[in-house]
């Protein structure tokens, strides 16, 4: 029961540490925001204003827009702590290290993620998605864009104190999250026609719980090798 608190305490503390700390510095998190909003508004200003083809095309804009917009946080994951020294203290704590790095990337979806999500169904209306399709499209933002932190967080970890490291870490993680990318714009595209969208959030729920089991041992392994 002790062991369980602290595991709690410890999650809870690193979680609002990073949240705080985004939110101080929140210029960052607006940033990724606003290339968001104007990506997602240029769109349709390239495509056309012809209806039928921004609705077929709008679930793969939307989604590949708010995979780049991620992107652009990433490479601060564990930049501060590397920066400070702190992610000394993190490899020392008794705690266990992939369990504190599952903390960091929670923050960072709630940072990040979220904000995304949480827009989605607005900027949908530029593309003439029905309401209930846009509510359709963030859900599956909800279910997939964890797993692109999940998965972000692994190449942060192990491009951690690389020269030109924010480069390398779009090439490492790019193609990992293209099966996320393709199963969230088919979601969004089953909501725009209409479809269940039981099997695309299957597989989208399938990623998420595979990179819950796997990537934070992964990150917590390319942590203990950037701080040798």
């Amino acid at each position: 029961m002790t062991l369980a608190r602290d595991l709690r305490r410890s999650f809870a503390a690193i979680v609002r540490q990073d949240v705080l700390r985004a939110w101080r510095r929140r210029g960052q998190v607006f940033a990724g925001l606003l290339f968001f909003v104007i990506a997602c508004s240029l769109y349709p200003l390239a495509i056309g204003p012809e209806a039928r083809q921004l609705r077929l095309l709008a679930p793969g804009m939307l989604w590949v827009t708010a995979l780049l917009a991620s992107m652009l946080s990433l490479s601060r994951l564990f930049s501060r702590e590397f920066a400070d020294g702190s992610l000394d203290q993190l490899l020392l704590s008794p705690q266990p290290l992939a369990w504190l790095v599952l903390a960091k990337i929670c923050a960072h979806w709630l940072t990040s993620g979220l904000p995304l999500m949480l827009l989605t169904p607005l900027l949908a209306q530029q593309y003439g998605m029905p309401f209930a399709a846009a509510m359709g499209l963030a859900a599956s933002l909800m279910v997939g864009t964890p797993v692109l932190s999940l998965i972000g967080a692994v190449g942060a970890a192990l491009t951690l104190g690389v020269r030109g490291g924010a480069v390398l870490l779009c090439i490492l993680v790019l193609p990992l999250c293209a099966p996320v990318l393709v199963f969230g714009a088919a979601a969004g595209a089953a909501a725009d026609a209409g479809l269940p969208m039981t099997a695309e959030l299957s597989l989208l729920g399938a990623c998420l719980a595979l990179s819950l089991l796997l990537c934070p041992l992964a990150a917590a392994a390319g942590l203990r090798i950037a701080a040798e």
